[in-house]
């Protein structure tokens, strides 16, 4: 059974990365000898997805042309509107392809986790965001996480009584998109206070190439993992 439809937010200008961000777009960004995105479907398609909306801004007909529909996937692409749209902006405009019910990750994450199972955790809920027991390891913690709900997410101004962290995967009614903001995060932050975000519990460490560091370390587990993860 496949995947609700799966929304990746590819739009980013990568300004952390430097240099490497201003000429290439974060999907197209080279990662163990190939652009990031492939890793990404790869795993997606691993994983049951069937659609996925590649929402894309920087350079966005580069990406699509470049990454195509890959591994027998339904790959669509949305262009982010002039200006910046904002990450739940790029959603907002992606709804037609995306439908009443989906999940959503950040177009420079790789992550290892049960993805049909926080499809299925998600249920009716309005809004699901997985969460990393992070204790500021591999970013800074952001979120106030128990009972199995996310009380509090705030990403501009984290608290000292936060532990987890945003995994970077999320399942989200299209209603959720009717809450303010601009940004995803924004929406998160909304839910929690309203009580309507649920969590579930990632266990892998997420990898991401957002700055030259994390991309290094990316690279570099990907290519350890190349082998077995084509195979």
């Amino acid at each position: 059974m496949s995947l609700s439809p799966l929304a990746i937010l590819a739009g980013g200008l990568g300004t952390r990365l430097g240099e490497l961000g201003r000429t290439t777009p974060k999907a197209l960004v080279p990662v163990a000898g190939r652009p990031f995105a492939l890793w990404q479907l790869e795993l997606l398609r691993a994983h049951g997805a069937g659609r996925v909306v590649m929402c894309v801004g920087h350079r966005g007909d580069e990406v699509q042309a470049r990454i195509g529909a890959p591994f027998g996937l339904d790959v669509r692409y949305v262009h982010d509107p002039p200006g910046l749209a904002g990450t739940a902006g790029a959603l907002r405009g992606a709804l037609p392809l995306l439908g009443e019910r989906f999940l959503v990750l950040y177009g420079d994450t790789y992550l290892r986790i049960d993805y049909a199972g926080v499809d299925r955790a998600a249920g009716g809920e309005r809004g699901l965001m997985t969460v990393l027991r992070n204790e500021g390891r591999w970013d800074v913690s952001n979120t106030v996480y128990a009972g199995g709900r996310v009380v509090r997410h705030d990403k501009a101004a984290p608290s000292p009584d936060m532990h987890w962290i945003d995994y970077g995967l999320g399942a989200l009614r299209a209603d959720a998109l009717d809450l303010p903001g601009d940004d995803l995060a924004d929406v998160y932050a909304a839910l929690a206070e309203r009580g309507e975000l649920a969590g579930y519990e990632a266990t892998e460490r997420f990898y991401e190439i957002g700055t030259p560091d994390s991309l290094a370390e990316t690279s570099a587990f990907l290519s350890s993992s190349s082998g077995m993860r084509r195979a």
